[in-house]
Parts: C-alpha cells; sequence; structure tokens
C-alpha cells in the first residue's frame, strides 16, 4: 500500500462539512485541510474562520478553501458532506432524489482531481448515495463508502451507558443495516466490561428487552429530534466522520460500522449497508461476520432490501 499523506479535503461548507473540518483540525487528524463549496463567499470564511485559530492547532496545519474543484487535488481522503439539507419532519430517504442527482455531476470531477483519494460518503441517505456514488465514480468498492451508522453505534454507546452508569468506553456495541429507519442494534454481541448484554440483564437486573427496545427507538429517532430543535446534526457527525478519517490516514485496522459495498456477508449482496468493517489505508477492509441471532439476521436483510429498493428507483 502507499503511504498516505494528510491531505483532507471536505466537499461542502454546511453544518456537517464545516463541523468535520472543525474536528479533524483540533484532532490533528489532517496536516492541510480543504473546504470547497459552490458558495464561494462561505466557503472562503469558513476556511479564514479556521486558519484564524491556528496559534492554537498542531504545528504546520494548512487551511484554505474555496469554490474550485482543484482545491483538493491530490486528496488523501475526500469527505463529501455537500447534499439536500434534511427538513424537519423529512426521512432520509426523501432526500435520495434530489442528493443522487448533485452526485452524479459532483463525483466525477473529485475523483479527476484525487483518483488515488479514499472517498467518504457523509450525505444522506448515506447508503442509496454511496451505492450511487460508487457506480457513477468508477471506484473500487474498498475506495469509496459511507460514514454508515458509526454515529449511530455512537448514539447506541452512550445511552447504553447512561443506562447502566458505565462508561462509554466499556460499551461494545454496534448498529449495523442503513442508517435510518430500518437500521438494527446487534445485542447478540453487544458487551460492557466484557460482559455479554444477557448475562449483564441477569447480574444487575438493567436493560431488559423492554429498556432495550427503548434505547434503539431512541437510536433510530435521535436524529429527527435533533433537527427538530436545532435545524441540523453536525457536531457528533463531525467527530464520527473523523473517527473514520483517522483510520484511514493513520492505516489503523480499526473496525468500525462504515457502509461500503456487501457480497455475500450472512448471504446478503449487491447493496451498500452499515456492518462492521476493518478499515485502513486502503479504505474499507474485510466485513466482519458476527455470529448473529435470526431475528437480527432477518432485520438486516429487510434493511438490505429497503435500500435496495431506494437504490432501484433512482437507477442503480
Amino acid at each position: 500500500m502507499k503511504t498516505r499523506g494528510s491531505k483532507l479535503s471536505v466537499v461542502g461548507a454546511g453544518a456537517v462539512g464545516t463541523s468535520l473540518a472543525y474536528a479533524a483540525l483540533i484532532k490533528g487528524a489532517a496536516g492541510h485541510v480543504a473546504l470547497q463549496d459552490i458558495n464561494a463567499a462561505k466557503v472562503r470564511a469558513e476556511a479564514l474562520d479556521l486558519a484564524h485559530g491556528s496559534q492554537f492547532l498542531p504545528p504546520r496545519v494548512t487551511v484554505e478553501g474555496s469554490d474550485d474543484v482543484a482545491v483538493t487535488a491530490g486528496s488523501d481522503v475526500v469527505v463529501v458532506a455537500a447534499g439536500a439539507k434534511q427538513q424537519p419532519g423529512e426521512t432520509r430517504m426523501d432526500l435520495a432524489a434530489k442528493t443522487v442527482e448533485m452526485m452524479k455531476s459532483l463525483i466525477p470531477p473529485l475523483v479527476e482531481q484525487s483518483p488515488d483519494a479514499v472517498f467518504v460518503m457523509v450525505t444522506n441517505p448515506v447508503d442509496v448515495t454511496t451505492q450511487a456514488a460508487l457506480k457513477i465514480s468508477g471506484l473500487p468498492a474498498h475506495q469509496l463508502f459511507g460514514s454508515g451508522t458509526v454515529l449511530d453505534s455512537s448514539r447506541l454507546r452512550w445511552l447504553v451507558a447512561q443506562e447502566c452508569g458505565v462508561a462509554v468506553s466499556n460499551v461494545h456495541a454496534y448498529i449495523a443495516g442503513e442508517h435510518g429507519d430500518t437500521e438494527t442494534p446487534l445485542w447478540s454481541t453487544a458487551t460492557i466490561g466484557g460482559v455479554p448484554l444477557k448475562q449483564w440483564e441477569q447480574q444487575t437486573g438493567q436493560l431488559s428487552s423492554s429498556v432495550r427496545e427503548r434505547i434503539a427507538d431512541q437510536v433510530v429517532n435521535a436524529a429527527y429530534e435533533v433537527i427538530e430543535g436545532k435545524g441540523a446534526t453536525n457536531y457528533a457527525i463531525g467527530l464520527a466522520g473523523t473517527r473514520i478519517i483517522q483510520a484511514v490516514l493513520r492505516d489503523e485496522h480499526t473496525v468500525l460500522p462504515i457502509s461500503a459495498h456487501l457480497e455475500d456477508w450472512h448471504g446478503i449482496s449487491g447493496v451498500c449497508m452499515s456492518v462492521p468493517r476493518m478499515i485502513d489505508g486502503r479504505g474499507a477492509g474485510r466485513a466482519l461476520e458476527l455470529p448473529l441471532n435470526e431475528r437480527e439476521l432477518q432485520k438486516l436483510r429487510e434493511s438490505a432490501n429497503h435500500i435496495r429498493a431506494e437504490a432501484r428507483k433512482l437507477g442503480f
């Protein structure tokens, strides 16, 4: 594998893109951050605002912004955060047609500027958008993937930690499937401090089936609640996206539940959907086949069918 540098380009200078750029800078994920957006005045202002804090960033960090796609040239990672904004009461799938149409003109020039970059899609609905972008780009499946349920899994872990009075870092659990209404928590493989959830419930009386259902519902509806209150979700996805970027640029071989093309994962094929995967310098690595129960597998099959149906409507 070619050793990656540390140039990160973020396409889309809205709430998500700028939060992601900010998180990447303060966490030292990239040494060169380029913002690109069709709104020249806004993207320049956002880049200036970030650059003005350079004194407080790691040394030798470069920040620039432009409406010219050439600013992204030679990127190691390109994050696509541009897309139609999700309105209160609007589902992620409601955004699909508008966003996918945008990708048809946005993706090819980005690939031309950085053909060796790893592309991370953060635009909703992320699974359908990733599936479309993969075909539009012509890139190999490992080189373009979506942020998937990395944020959803973080929400799940936080809620479980709150319920049980433990540190979030001691909770290991994944949300898989669609980043959206058909996603499902993988309770059968979840642990707290190494204790499987079934044993945890027996030992503590916590996390009964009704509580788990409530938590799962909270995860699914978390974005709607935040959007209704403030208009957008941005800080947490900025942090989640930065975690993915770090895994690629540092060749970490970290397991994260990203949305990438599946082939015969528990019999599921031909769809971009989130399951735990190895992430390294090449991008999306091997999908882990967790020992799931039949109910979880059935829900994931339904989720895959849902994504396929939506992608098919859009010609993908």
